[in-house]
């Protein structure tokens, strides 16, 4: 534990920054060490500590423990931030009030939805749910997303990355099956943006129809 204490230690005085740390519940379901990684974790100086709320073992199978986070958040005093299955606004406020948590991070449930940090802000501070994005806005915030990413990435890497991300944003969505086929098979950037505005549009005009 000493050596462990030392390593941080020595990461938290190299660096001019707050350092934070997550760590999950434990190594396996028998072997669970948050609140003692926790208390290290504080001891040696790290600013905050995120739990994600299983074990490496479990990966991300069964039911988050947010009842190890609760622990974790009674045996230190630094910042405490809840993750694991938080994918609503009305599950962001249980986790809070489980946990007693100063935060919560989100990872899986903003692929495709990153529209989700405003549902939830809006929701803890009005106790109001927002309406779902209509087509139109989710395409403009996809075609923001992806100009972005083939900036970053360049044009012919950039749309092979853009795929999973377009898979994402068109989940649940009618036709969204044979749309992630067609749309795996371009391999040019404007013709990938084009078939993005054309589904979106036509989805847009059927949900029309459908009011």
């Amino acid at each position: 534990m000493k050596l462990q204490i030392v390593f941080v230690q020595t990461l938290v005085t190299s660096v001019e920054v707050p350092v934070t740390l997550k760590i999950r519940t434990g190594w396996d379901p028998q072997s669970r060490n948050a609140t003692r990684i926790a208390r290290i974790a504080e001891q040696a100086g790290i600013s905050a500590i995120t739990v994600h709320g299983r074990t490496r073992e479990c990966r991300f199978a069964g039911s988050a423990e947010y009842d190890s986070i609760r622990a974790v958040k009674a045996a230190v005093n630094i910042p405490v931030i809840a993750n694991g299955d938080i994918d609503s606004p009305r599950k962001a406020e249980q986790v809070l009030q489980m946990t007693g948590a100063d935060a919560i991070m989100i990872g899986r449930a903003t692929q495709g939805r990153p529209w989700i940090f405003h549902e939830i802000q809006h929701y803890l501070t009005c106790g109001k749910l927002l309406p779902e994005p209509d087509p139109l806005r989710v395409a403009e915030l996809l075609h923001s997303h992806l100009r972005e990413l083939y900036q970053l990435y360049g044009n012919e890497h950039g749309v092979l990355i853009a795929r999973k991300h377009i898979g994402w944003y068109c989940k649940g969505n009618k036709g969204a099956a044979s749309f992630r086929k067609k749309i795996n098979s371009i391999s040019d950037w404007q013709e990938q943006l084009s078939t993005l505005k054309h589904y979106f549009s036509v989805l847009g005009e059927q949900q029309d129809k459908a009011a």
